[in-house]
């Protein structure tokens, strides 16, 4: 064999031969695997080396690296597993049955002011109206209420066959824009389209689908009493929850002091009548993207049939609820919804420790508890019979 042409090392994946000998360049041969140790002089006084431990990838010698951490496992008896099952059945039906009751005190009054054509409902004229495009018409809904409802009673408005959980709707947003980002206001995020600008180009703000489809019904309570009907007040404060109004909800820096002049070089929503520096004219600390109505708007629904907080009874005389009688609802019918086969309820509300009306809670930790209690019963029936039977052979 002539001399190898080449200086320094050799490698090669697989096994390593281990052969020792000279190269003639007095280079290094050398492969990864297995060492076969076969040893020689090479004609140059060189060496080939194998490396067959790879003791550069072997772990650290600790007690994590290599297993050694001391461990427990229980060892699964009857002894264990059945008392498991039975004080987790017994916890599940002690609070399923607290669920229960407590949403079983909660009282509900649940008024459908849809107006569907042919329902002979006062509202049909109003929903037949916001169907063809007018906007501001009025309805009342005059309704008994049959107990007293203690406060705070909490006043939701439910609506139907409404999907915001459509993909294309849930994210035709910018919370950019919407966190007072004054880059939002003048470049929209391209999700909001075709809500994104209006025809000659202006951003729209807020823009997106959600904003564009904001809830814009409004309703006032009268109480009657001595043969007059007296307004109820109706309180907006609080109704969104502190993280959107306090963290993701932001108005862009006042210019100058004033909000309308941040809001300059934007349009509104094109289903809007106004812009959003007034939604409430009234109260600075309530208008433009820090609107309550607004924010708890934004929040999208899960399913189709979903009610959001309008307003509660809290204040004057009906700080501690509302009494038992006769009431009047008027309804400002701005929002259509027979376009899509949708519906729109008021709900009078109480709340209790665990919030509103939800009996699906309890009685899910019911049917839970139960079969854990039925499942443990099987499981000490099984295990009774079969330790006589060991008993019997054993004898």
């Amino acid at each position: 064999m002539g001399p190898c042409p080449v200086v320094g090392q050799w490698q090669g994946s697989g096994l390593s031969l281990g052969l020792y000998g000279a190269l003639p360049s007095g280079g290094q041969w050398q492969g990864s695997g297995l060492s076969l140790g076969l040893h020689g002089a090479l004609p140059g006084g060189g060496a080939m080396a194998g490396i067959g431990a790879l003791s550069g990838n072997k772990p650290d010698n600790t007690a994590f690296t290599q297993q050694r951490l001391p461990a427990w496992q229980p060892l699964l008896s009857a002894g264990t597993a059945l008392p498991l099952f039975f004080c987790a059945g017994l916890a599940c039906l002690a609070l399923g049955l607290g669920l229960h009751f407590s949403s079983a005190t909660i009282r509900e009054l649940e008024l459908d002011y849809t107006g569907a054509p042919g329902s002979g409902h006062n509202c049909s004229r109003c929903a037949n109206a916001s169907r063809a495009g007018a906007a501001g018409c009025t309805c009342s809904l005059r309704f008994e209420l049959p107990e007293r409802f203690p406060g705070p009673v909490c006043l939701y408005y439910q609506l139907a066959n409404y999907y915001q959980n459509h993909r294309r709707y849930s994210v035709s947003r910018d919370d950019r824009q919407l966190s007072g980002v004054a880059s939002g206001l003048s470049n929209p995020a391209t999700e909001c389209s075709p809500f994104r600008t209006d025809p000659r180009g202006i951003p729209i703000a807020p823009c997106g689908a959600i904003a564009n489809s904001l809830f814009n019904d409004t309703f006032a309570l009268y109480h009657l009493a001595n043969g007059t009907f007296y307004p109820v007040p109706l309180d907006n404060r609080g109704i969104s929850w502190w993280t959107d109004s306090n963290i993701k909800f932001s108005n862009p820096e006042l210019i100058n002091g004033s909000l309308e002049a941040a809001f300059r070089g934007t349009t509104k929503p094109p289903n809007w009548p106004h812009a959003a520096y007034m939604l409430d004219m009234g109260n600075l600390n309530n208008t433009g993207f820090i609107n309550e109505d607004f924010i708890v708007w934004m929040r999208t629904a899960a399913l189709p049939t979903f009610r959001k907080l309008y307003r509660r009874v809290r204040e004057g005389n009906f700080s501690s609820g509302l009494p038992q009688g006769t009431y009047r609802l008027d309804i400002t019918y701005n929002y259509p919804v027979l376009s899509f086969q949708g519906t729109k309820k008021v709900i009078f509300s109480t709340v209790s420790w665990m919030g509103g009306k939800n009996p699906f809670l309890g009685i899910v930790y019911l049917i839970f508890g139960s079969a854990c209690i039925l499942t443990g019963f099987v499981m000490l029936a099984v295990h009774i019979k079969f330790q006589k039977q060991n008993q019997m052979d054993v004898e």
